[in-house]
């Protein structure tokens, strides 16, 4: 067993790695701290909506600022210690606070436009929005605490990477799957669908009702195409048989869960979308206000 803690060799899929996470990161931390400031900006004026959308916001700001440690270790490889299992954790926690996050906003959405008559004499929204998020953080980071040896140091063949001969536990894999992902995805499914049903049923198709379908059917189509990969692949790991010199051969397994990882995190550039519509009109005044200020210096 001593090959596990061998130096990994740089490979030209290390560098790679490396090249698509710095953009992503870069891209990413300006637009989370772009919704960051925004959200601060306004939090006097905070309804239970913007509580799970700064829930979400923060999920992928955690997320974007623990990439730095991926992208110098795919350049210069972590020494293999329990930082790596916090920052794996880490990364999957804030991953999968932002899914539960997403699923929280698309049942809020769904309900309001079922019952909007019941939903406007609805009490303490706001508290019921920040138990929602609160319970999201305390059951990941339980999850993780109980499953927390399955990324030991003595499992991992680099920081962000198992050793392929050892596979993650079959239980903890349905659990981040069914739970994690296919009941999230059902939940999302079914609100966007009846969502876009009672608003295409209505005589009065507004501008508004109609950019709502759009935001709806997006966000549908961008957390299928961000998480629905990375979860075929935890499944296709787990019962690939990798050979025994795995550790020198590149399986094409191993490459598509490292490339549906990177599309996983790609969500927190997209989720921006999201903020944009939720906070367009603090965008608009403010830009009302820049254009005021230029008029009257000229």
């Amino acid at each position: 067993m001593t090959w596990i803690f061998r130096e990994k060799s740089k490979s030209s899929v290390d560098y790679l790695s490396a090249l698509a996470y710095t953009p992503l990161f870069l891209l990413g931390l300006c637009l989370n701290i772009a919704a960051l400031r925004t959200f601060i900006a306004i939090r006097a004026s905070w309804k239970d909506t913007h509580i799970y959308m700064f829930n979400l916001n923060m999920a992928d700001f955690a997320l974007i600022l623990f990439l730095p440690f991926r992208i110098y270790d795919a350049l210069f490889c972590l020494d293999r210690t329990k930082l790596c299992t916090f920052l794996i954790f880490s990364h999957y926690i804030n991953m999968y606070a932002s899914i539960l996050t997403t699923t929280a906003i698309s049942v809020h959405r769904f309900l309001t436009i079922r019952f909007p008559l019941q939903a406007r004499s609805w009490r303490k929204k706001k508290e019921t929005a920040f138990a929602v998020c609160l319970v999201v953080w305390v059951l990941l980071v339980t999850l993780c605490a109980i499953f927390r040896k399955e990324n030991y140091p003595d499992k991992l063949w680099n920081c962000f990477e198992r050793c392929k001969n050892r596979p993650l536990n079959l239980v903890f894999i349905l659990i981040v799957t069914c739970l994690g992902f296919l009941t999230p995805l059902l939940i999302i499914v079914y609100c966007s669908h009846q969502i876009i049903t009672i608003l295409l049923k209505e005589d009065n198709r507004s501008e508004e009702k109609m950019s709502t379908i759009g935001i709806v059917t997006a966000n549908m189509a961008v957390f299928i195409f961000c998480y629905m990969p990375i979860h075929i692949g935890f499944l296709v790991n787990y019962y690939y048989k990798f050979p025994p010199d795995w550790q020198e051969v590149l399986s094409p397994v191993h490459i598509y869960l490292l490339v549906c990882e990177w599309i996983a995190s790609t969500n927190c550039c997209f989720d921006s979308i999201s903020y944009y519509f939720l906070l367009r009109r603090y965008y608009s005044d403010a830009m009302k206000r820049v254009s005021l200020w230029f008029q009257l210096k000229s």
